[in-house]
């Protein structure tokens, strides 16, 4: 099902070093692949269900009180399911075509989300996505479409480049004061966190294993709005309860095989002066899915 508007506009197709680029650090930058005037289409889209109070949801804020912005402003998760404009959005050849070149394979569909990210709202620690998705084999990916501008005052993204290359961390506990999830992973030595300033309609495309997350926005009057959508590798067997259904592009719904326990993870520990990570048994599958 190609949504109507995504018609209108330009496909992009991507060169060898962008897609090299991608599977070096494990994330690609695409400006403007969405126009200006699509942005502040779902910002007033979604700005209209949060009036309405439709989607919002507050099940897993590690921390909160009456003056959380976060509590005037939820996230709202797996819109696709009930709304067209979020299911247009998900399976949007624009990103039908970067994604399969970056993955190598045509992908399946299987998550929207929309965050606010209101001023004074706190970040989240740092995490990988597939820890919540558990796609294997394979992996799952990710399109982050910047609804507003995003700088390091509002909470941008900030990924550590090359950490995709990590199998899936253990999560550890995150300081509440910042981040609105309890739980983050862990930052191996030597390992960088980076800035990723965007503007309305360019989309970041990063993978599943890939270390990221955001500070909080400290600024008095700027959103930092974001539209998600992630992905599961097509040659993926399994993913997560959480995801069901599973779609392909042409919008039809795949039989699949769901899971509901985790797999194994990654523990930091230094032997012999030197970092290395120990696999472990991991306690589950986060039911949320990724933040």
């Amino acid at each position: 099902m190609d949504s109507p508007s995504a018609g209108r506009h330009n496909r992009r197709v991507l060169d060898a070093e962008q897609v090299l680029r991608y599977r070096e650090s494990g994330f690609l930058l695409v400006r403007r692949l969405f126009s200006a005037e699509e942005a502040e289409a779902y910002c007033s889209h979604y700005m209209d269900m949060n009036a309405r109070g439709i989607g919002a949801d507050r099940s897993d804020l590690a921390y909160r009180d009456e003056q959380d912005p976060l509590l005037r402003y939820p996230r709202i998760l797996q819109p696709h399911r009930w709304d067209r404009k979020s299911l247009e959005f998900l399976l949007d050849p624009r990103l039908r075509e970067i994604l399969t070149a970056l993955d190598g394979q045509e992908p399946l569909a299987v998550q929207t989300m929309f965050y606010f990210k209101p001023p004074g709202a706190r970040g989240q620690a740092i995490h990988q996505d597939n820890w919540y998705l558990r796609a294997r084999p394979g992996n799952c990916l990710a399109a982050w479409l910047a609804i507003d501008a995003c700088d390091r005052a509002n909470g941008c993204l900030q990924v550590v480049p090359g950490s995709h290359r990590l199998p899936l961390l253990c999560n550890v506990e995150s300081d509440t004061s910042v981040s609105f999830t309890g739980t983050q992973v862990p930052l191996p030595e030597g390992a960088e966190i980076v800035d990723v300033e965007m503007d309305p309609g360019d989309v970041l495309f990063f993978d599943g294993h890939l270390i990221h997350g955001s500070l909080p926005n400290s600024t008095p009057d700027r959103f930092r709005r974001s539209l998600i959508a992630h992905y599961i590798s097509g040659c993926a067997e399994q993913v997560a309860s959480y995801y069901e259904p599973v779609y392909r592009f042409d919008g039809s719904v795949v039989p699949f095989r769901f899971v509901d326990e985790g797999g194994p993870c990654g523990v930091l520990v230094t032997r012999d002066g030197r970092q290395e990570i120990e696999m472990v048994a991991s306690r589950g599958v986060m039911a949320e899915g990724p933040h």
